[in-house]
């Protein structure tokens, strides 16, 4: 039976957290905490440094026993069933050492023997794998001499080595310069089309606004909100930024701001070539302003949806949420 063998039933939660609870002496790293996760999702655990993000992730992959609640991976639980979580989730801590006198091809092949792979479904499984991670041209290379970059897509690499069904990951861009960080991204996207589950953590907001197609938003050990990125902005009445530019000079432009506001937005106001609308909602408010803008016979050139920025939205749910001072999550 190889690492990949358990079983995943239909329509099962890849996540469900009830009432999660662990402190440490009389700081509690989680506080009753709720989390759902469907397949296929990528969901971004969102929050600052002590927000409970890690322990819960570590809760997740059986390497933390919590004090209190319930907690369910595909319907296996970490805590009772952990060899079978195991073999669903791969687990990518923030940061992870390198076993020096390995190439890359030797370390995944170590992990992949490590869950019993057989030794032909190893070569393929690492083969495909340097390759998703462009890494392939460093098949041969020493671990120890790769950029910090291409270590996190090493690591990558081997949380993917069983072909987990959930992937849990714990600030895989942390550290990174910024074209490292985009190749991450990317390959998280990838695998999000390849329909794994990703559950993502960052304190980096900006990092995931363009990658989770949910978040969920902590604070001191709590969640505050969950859902998609829309149904947060409508909840917590952050809203949506847009951007048009039309054809026409400042007459134009003046017109398209009067014309957005008749369309439903909250205001809209001319800044430097283009007008920024403020819409109260997500993607069909958004469309009303942009019928309304082609409707009154203006030539839209460019109208681009800049979202309330995942900064704005946290500050919108966590406004009046005090945190109480503990260690790092």
């Amino acid at each position: 039976m190889t690492a990949a063998a358990a079983p995943v039933a239909n329509g099962q939660a890849a996540i469900r957290i009830r009432g999660l609870t662990k402190h440490y002496g009389s700081v509690h790293a989680v506080n009753r905490l709720d989390l759902d996760v469907p397949p296929g999702a990528v969901f971004g655990l969102i929050g600052p440094n002590g927000a409970g993000k890690t322990t819960t992730m570590l809760a997740l992959a059986t390497l933390l026993t919590p004090d209190e609640g319930t907690l369910a991976v595909f319907g296996r639980d970490p805590v009772t069933e952990p060899g079978a979580v195991r073999r669903l989730v791969g687990y990518m801590p923030d940061f992870f050492g390198v076993y020096e006198g390995l190439t890359c091809a030797e370390y995944l092949d170590f992990f992949a023997a490590a869950f019993r792979l057989p030794a032909a479904l190893r070569r393929r499984r690492i083969d495909d794998l340097l390759e998703l991670t462009d890494l392939g041209h460093k098949r041969h290379t020493d671990v120890s001499g790769l950029s910090r970059g291409m270590q996190q897509r090493l690591g990558l690499a081997r949380t993917l080595v069983h072909d987990p069904a959930l992937l849990i990951l714990d600030e895989p861009a942390s550290g990174l310069d910024p074209r490292a960080r985009l190749d991450v991204r990317e390959i998280l996207r990838e695998l999000g089309r390849q329909g794994k589950t990703v559950l993502i953590s960052s304190h980096i907001l900006s990092e995931l606004g363009e990658m989770c197609d949910r978040i969920g938003i902590m604070q001191g050990g709590t969640m505050l909100a969950q859902g998609t990125p829309d149904d947060l902005r409508r909840a917590s009445r952050a809203g949506t930024t847009l951007a048009a530019r039309v054809l026409g000079g400042s007459e134009a432009l003046e017109r398209a701001a009067r014309l957005a506001v008749e369309g439903g937005a909250a205001s809209a106001a001319v800044d430097a070539g283009l007008v920024r609308i403020e819409v109260p909602g997500g993607d069909e408010a958004a469309a009303a302003v942009l019928a309304a803008l082609v409707g009154g016979g203006l030539a839209v050139a460019e109208f681009s949806d800049q979202r309330g920025s995942l900064e704005r939205l946290f500050l919108s749910v966590t406004e009046g949420v005090s945190t109480s001072p503990r260690d790092e999550d």
